[in-house]
Order: structure tokens, then sequence, then C-alpha cells
């Protein structure tokens, strides 16, 4: 049985080393969350809480996460005694998946550091070699936008992702498609179009697109659904998907083509291999999204895409693409497009924690 003694949140900001634009917002830094969680027997396991200052993405944040580990998630898993990961009983508390997943990432590392195997291994993973692609955020001119797409091209990536919005989407498609006619290429409008803009986004269809990730509300699978059948591009869903049941609902109404799973989105490990599980047996491709993660949270999300139904590029590259220095050692590292995960027990890396205003829970 596993017991848990001891939890220590670090909290800490990192500054990206490029500013990232997206529809919505653009960010410049990060508000860190790292949980140190300790059991029985002197074992450590580490999780990353990815919520932004501010809740553009979701309704969680950094302080909302800090608050909900600290007066109700720590106070539940500090009762508990386990034998697996998935007995860890969260399900009183609801939705919170970003929190949830700083603590159940945590359990997650502690045990497969218990039956000293690679925490991808624990998981199901099939392999520890990863292919990865760039997320490009918008840019002030083209020039800037071109620039960014070739260093990631050089640098080995093996699709880029555009961040997009309707006051540019079709010039910058064109801009792209004249010096990089062939090469793999997404668009993400994090929820910048409404189903008016159905004749608009029907233009995209020229460009020859992956896929066009969340054009429409978070909330709106019905649109999501009428748009998908108008256009040719695949519609992933990213923003739309927190639970099975929502998987469940967008492959029902056929409201996609692809699913983005990203780890501390959907609560953890347990509730993303549900919802992979779920696509694979009804043939629907998945792959893994980034957070502008810190060194845990990007080697936890590696680790979830080597299960066999991400077949597309994940998110996740670099650490030096976007940190002047992560906390993990060595840092995650791209070559020939592709990451390897470390074959060490846990996630693999070690954990390197700047001077940091911590809270000790016992």
């Amino acid at each position: 049985m596993i017991s848990f003694t001891k939890l220590i949140i670090h909290r800490f900001k990192m500054p990206l080393k490029f500013p990232f634009a997206n529809s919505n917002t653009t960010i410049e830094q990060k508000d860190i969350i790292i949980t140190e969680l300790h059991d029985q027997d002197g074992f450590i396991g580490y999780g990353e809480s990815v919520a932004f200052d501010s809740p553009w993405y979701t309704e969680e944040t950094a302080d909302t996460v800090q608050y909900m580990v600290e007066h109700h998630l720590w106070p539940v898993i500090k009762k508990e005694q386990i034998t697996h990961p998935t007995e860890l009983n969260l399900h009183g508390i609801r939705r919170n998946h970003m929190a949830k997943t700083a603590i159940e990432g945590a359990v997650w590392d502690l045990y497969a550091k218990r039956q000293n195997k690679p925490l991808y291994q624990v998981i199901g993973g099939t392999t520890n070699k990863i292919p990865v692609g760039a997320a490009v955020g918008l840019q002030s001119t083209d020039d800037q936008l071109l620039e960014k797409i070739a260093q990631a091209l050089n640098a080995g990536y093996q699709r880029i992702k555009l961040k997009i919005k309707p006051e540019n989407d079709l010039h910058t498609l064109e801009k792209v498609r004249e010096h990089f006619p062939v090469t793999p290429l997404m668009v993400d409008a994090n929820s910048a179009y409404t189903i008016a803009d159905i004749a608009h986004l029907k233009k995209m269809d020229e460009y020859n697109l992956m896929m066009i990730e969340q054009p429409l509300a978070p909330d709106d699978f019905i649109d999501h659904a009428k748009l998908q059948q108008a256009i040719d591009t695949p519609i992933c869903l990213d923003e739309s998907i927190h639970t099975l049941a929502d998987v469940r609902t967008a492959i029902t109404l056929n409201s996609c083509k692809v699913i983005s799973i990203k780890l501390a989105k959907v609560g953890g490990f347990s509730n993303a291999i549900n919802i992979h599980d779920y696509c694979r047996e009804h043939h629907v491709p998945v792959w893994c999204g980034g957070m502008l993660e810190a060194g845990v949270g990007r080697a936890q999300s590696l680790a979830l895409a080597t299960l066999p139904n991400f077949t597309l590029p994940a998110d996740p590259g670099a650490s030096n693409r976007y940190w002047h220095q992560d906390i993990i050692s060595p840092e995650v590292e791209v070559n020939n497009g592709y990451v390897t995960l470390p074959e060490q027990p846990g996630i693999g890396y070690h954990v390197q924690l700047p001077i940091t205003n911590q809270k000790v829970l016992t």
C-alpha cells in the first residue's frame, strides 16, 4: 500500500524566451506550480499545474489551482492508501482538472519510481520516441512569421501549427503556402470564429491543412458539427474536451475528425487514457497538445503521447524552444523531429527547482 506523508507546493515565475501570442492573449511569462509528493517509503513524485494567470483558456488559474490543492485535494489524498494511481479518488471534487493533474501526475511519477520503471511504460506506452511539431504564435510581420517557421523546420520539427485570427488568417495562409507549399500545416483558432463564418472558413480548404483546431466556442458541439459537414478540412477539438463525456458527444454528433488530448485539461493520466482508448475504438486519431509546460509537465505530456493512438506529432517539443533554462536535467531535446524519453524510473528527468515560495503540507 502507498500512503502519502507530505506535499510541498513550489511556486515561481518563468519568463518565456519569446512572447507567445494567440487570438486571445499574449503570454510573456508563466506562473508555475510544481507539486512534490512524498510517500511513507521516501519515494518522491512530481506534478505540474499548467494553468495561466487569468482564465482565458479555462476557468482555472494558478491561484485557483494552489487553493484547490491546499484546501481540498491534499486533505483527500493524505487520508488515502492505494496500490495503484487509478484508485485515487478525487471524484468528490468537481472539475478543477488542472489542479487534479498537479496531484495525479505526482502520484503516477511516484508510483513509476516505486515500480522502478519509466512512466511511459507504466501508463501503457509502446515507444519512448515521439514525433513532435512546432506551434508558432501570431507575429507582427509576415517576415517574422516565415522566419519562425523556417527556424522550426530547420530544427527538425515535423509539422507547423499556426495561431490564427479572422483579421489576417487567409493572408497568413497564402504567404505561408507560398514559401512552404508541402510542409505539414495546421491552424489553431482558439475559438476566434462563429458559425456565421462558415463561408470564410471554407476557403481554408484550399491550403491543404492537416486540421483546424477549435474554430468555434468551447461548448458548441452542434455548430462544430454543422461546420465540419460544410468544410473538407478536419476539425480538431481542444478547448471543448474536458471529459470522456465531451468526447462521446463530439464523436456522436460528428463535431470533429481529430481530438487533442491535453493531460492537464482532462484531469490527469487516468482520464486521458480512457479518452485515448475510446477514440481508438472509434477510429478517431488523437494528438498531444501543449500548454507552455515547464519540464515536469512537458515530460509527463510526452509520456502520454507514447500511447498507440497518438498518431500525429505532439506539441511539447524542446525545452530551449520556450525557456532560457528549464527545471529538469537533462532538458527535453528534439533530434531529427523526435523526442526520445529517458529510460530512468518515473518521468526520467532530474528535477532542479529554483529557490521558491514553498508551502509544506503534512
